[in-house]
C-alpha cells in the first residue's frame, strides 16, 4: 500500500488550466503505475490517464486526450496531471491511484492505492 496525496484543485473558468499533483509516501515510486481518475457527483468513477512506472507509456481517456498530459518525476515520488482547455464538464473530484501490475488502467478495481482526492470546478 502507497499513501498518496494530491493538490492543485480548485475554482478555474472554462478555457482554462489547471495542475494537480500526487506526491506519494513510497520510497520504491518507480515500481508503481500512477493514474489519475475524477468521480462527478451522481456518477462513478472514471479513469482519466495513466502512466507506466518508468514513464514510457502514457494513455489517456478520450475526454482528455490532447487537453491533458500525465506525467511524472521519480526522483521526487510525484505525478502530474496537467489539464488544459477545461470545461465546466471536467468539474469533478481528481483522485490519484496507485497500482504495481499494469492491469488494464481504465477499471478502478485494478488500483491498489487511492488518494483523498482534490476538487476540480470548473465555471462558465
Amino acid at each position: 500500500q502507497v499513501q498518496l496525496v494530491e493538490s492543485g484543485g480548485g475554482l478555474v473558468q472554462a478555457g482554462g488550466s489547471l495542475r494537480l499533483s500526487c506526491v506519494a509516501s513510497e520510497r520504491t515510486f518507480s515500481n508503481w503505475h500512477m493514474g489519475w481518475f475524477r468521480q462527478a457527483p451522481g456518477k462513478e468513477r472514471e479513469f482519466v490517464a495513466a502512466v507506466t512506472r518508468s514513464a514510457g507509456s502514457t494513455y489517456y481517456a478520450d475526454s482528455g486526450t490532447g487537453r491533458y498530459t500525465i506525467s511524472r518525476d521519480n526522483a521526487q515520488s510525484t505525478v502530474y496531471l496537467q489539464m488544459n482547455s477545461l470545461t465546466p464538464e471536467d468539474t469533478a473530484v481528481y483522485y490519484c491511484a496507485a497500482q504495481l501490475m499494469s492491469a488494464n488502467y481504465a477499471y478502478t478495481a485494478n488500483w491498489r492505492s487511492w488518494g483523498q482526492g482534490t476538487q476540480v470546478t470548473v465555471s462558465s
